[in-house]
């Protein structure tokens, strides 16, 4: 079929706004036990309720967590870890009273902690279970009726809920990643204080474990304030791994007796901003080699670490792999897209490198002629330092733009802000990149997966740096030929609607904008908002309230009166990370 010429942004298009109203299916979670694997799946015609899906070696597929029951725990507010298999049962949190439930054998969901004293009172995360099933060691974090603070530690609990549960490890404001080694007699775990965030600074910690789980003579092996450990994991054979940024760079180690190696050491990013629990970049196979995920110039990458030390990466399609890598023998299991396809859940023959997809975020994928394929680009920022984003072009098998036209530009700012936009697949970008329009995510200063110095250029700048970053892409752009830098809007939802707005009111860059629950208030935000983000402004802003005429000067909701272009608002009334005030 030949093409004809039509003006960008009329071109007809058949991804609708049907389509993406209708909502793609969330894929959350996967892992696998032997032969079975489990994921976790929104349901977007039951309110996005989340349940646990069983894929049976027969291939039988079955919902274990039946309705009204929804996997989500809130600690953190962000939540993450929800679940955890072992054997045959499946321990969940529920969103409605944050209890967990263990659900097995087609049985109904049973309580395995007992209801609080505060609904919603005491909420559990990232649970590990000890080789014999008996016992649970998780996050728990504990809210009262005295404050908007909660109580986080790590807690014990046995896994037939015939006792409450106990705290074994407290002393810090927030913990994550408790994980028993082999042999059952050390558990090593994360924790940090106010004000950092983990990707600021953590601390590993290791403590001897007793049979009734009591942890004794806890030791400090790694980590401070400057340096942020992840994932802390136990290889098969009882050595200490995990993933430190201390050059730099989030990059793999081994610890044993207080030698610290370096296993792969390269200017790219084997960690992720741990906003959920959770995560996972890294898994062990029963040889001694590593498969591993990694992320460098906005695309991701899987490969395997070698015995000897050599890193090769892995033939497979995906430009964005969740960090939640998940193995039994020579299966790994994950969830990712590809720069065609939205998110599924893949598995993967780490023997043959054959790779099948067992679940679609999107059931029906759009016809290849209608799908802009992404590009990275790095451009020259504010103070001639580069800084990138990921370009989709207008594409559409039956038109193109008219002789001398460019394309207008929608610039898209993401949430975080500590945060990034990998290259993928998205019904929403290639909407409008169908119709005519050029899409770019910008990764701006402050964004991961660029080194530890990238991602802290927002320090005391936020509201700056990701505003120039995502003009000067723009601009990048339009003096490169590719859109028309006159026909320029930007969108962006949380932190990324607080960039929207900066850039609307405090620049003239753009023609119209689009914020979703974005933040308009920094000091309402630094003021009422939930425990895990109470001191985040500091770093991106100020401390508050010894900074409050920044805030004050960052606020775009001072500033109404510049706009002077349309701009669309949206925001949920219960939303606690951006509340509506």
């Amino acid at each position: 079929m030949s093409t004809r010429a039509a003006p960008y942004g009329s071109w007809e298009s058949p991804v609708t706004a049907n389509a993406i109203a209708a909502g793609a299916i969330p894929l959350g979670v996967a892992d696998i036990v032997g032969d079975t694997i489990y994921w976790s799946e929104g349901k977007p015609t039951e309110s996005g309720r989340v349940t646990l899906v069983r894929l049976s070696p027969d291939g039988t597929r079955t919902e274990i967590v039946p309705s009204p029951f929804y996997v989500r725990t809130r600690v953190h507010e962000y939540g993450g870890g929800a679940f955890v298999i072992h054997d045959a049962s499946a321990y969940f949190s529920n969103f409605a009273d944050q209890r967990l439930y263990r659900v097995q054998d087609g049985a109904a969901p049973q309580p395995v902690t007992p209801e609080p004293a505060v609904p919603s009172g005491e909420r559990f995360a990232d649970g590990c279970i000890t080789s014999d099933g008996r016992l649970m060691i998780c996050v728990r974090e504990v809210h009262s009726d005295a404050g908007p603070d909660a109580d986080n530690h790590l807690a014990v609990l046995p896994t037939d809920g015939s006792a409450a549960p106990r705290t074994i490890v407290n002393g810090h404001d927030f913990f994550s990643n408790p994980r028993i080694s082999p042999d059952g007699k050390t558990l090593a775990w994360l924790a940090w204080d106010h004000p950092r965030m983990p990707w600021d600074g953590t601390e590993l910690w290791l403590g001897d474990l007793a049979a009734d789980s009591s942890v004794s003579n806890t030791r400090r092996v790694a980590g401070g304030p400057e340096e942020s450990i992840f994932q802390p994991e136990w290889s098969p054979n009882g050595l200490l791994h995990f993933v430190s940024d201390r050059t730099g760079w989030w990059n793999l180690y081994a610890w044993q007796n207080g030698r610290i190696d370096a296993l792969a050491p390269m200017e790219a990013e084997f960690g992720v901003p741990q906003w959920v629990f959770g995560l996972s970049t890294y898994t062990f196979l029963r040889d001694g080699r590593i498969i591993c995920l990694y992320s460098k110039d906005g695309f991701d990458h899987l490969a395997v670490l070698e015995s000897g030390g050599s890193l090769r990466d892995l033939s497979v399609p995906y430009t964005a792999i969740s960090p939640r890598l998940r193995n039994s023998g020579n299966t790994l299991v994950f969830v990712a897209a590809s720069a065609t396809e939205a998110a599924s859940v893949v598995r993967l023959d780490l023997a043959t490198g054959q790779h099948q997809v067992l679940a679609r975020s999107v059931p029906e994928a759009v016809d290849p002629g209608y799908v802009s394929r992404p590009r990275a680009i790095a451009f020259p920022t504010s103070g001639g330092k580069p800084a990138y984003a990921t370009y989709y072009p207008p594409t559409n098998a039956d038109f193109v733009g008219p002789p001398g036209e460019q394309p207008p530009l929608i610039v898209e700012s993401h949430g975080g802000p500590t945060a990034s936009s990998p290259a993928r697949f998205s019904l929403e970008t290639q909407y409008w990149t169908s119709r005519g329009f050029g899409v770019v995510d910008v990764n701006y200063g402050g964004s991961t997966g660029f080194g530890r110095e990238y991602r802290e250029r927002l320090r005391g700048t936020w509201g700056i740096v990701d505003v120039e970053d995502c003009i000067n892409a723009a601009r990048y752009l339009a003096q490169q030929g590719d859109v028309d830098g006159r026909r320029l809007a930007i969108r962006g939802g949380s932190a990324g609607g607080y960039t929207t707005l900066c850039a609307l009111v405090f620049h003239d860059n753009f023609a119209a904008g689009a914020s979703y629950y974005g933040v308009a208030d920094c000091e309402a935000l630094a003021i009422d908002t939930h425990k895990f983000e109470s001191r985040y402004l500091d770093s991106l802003i100020g401390p508050y309230p010894a900074d409050k005429k920044v805030y004050e000067e960052r606020s775009p909701i001072h500033y109404a009166d510049r706009l002077s272009c349309p701009v669309i608002l949206f925001q949920g009334l219960e939303d606690r990370v951006v509340p509506p005030s």
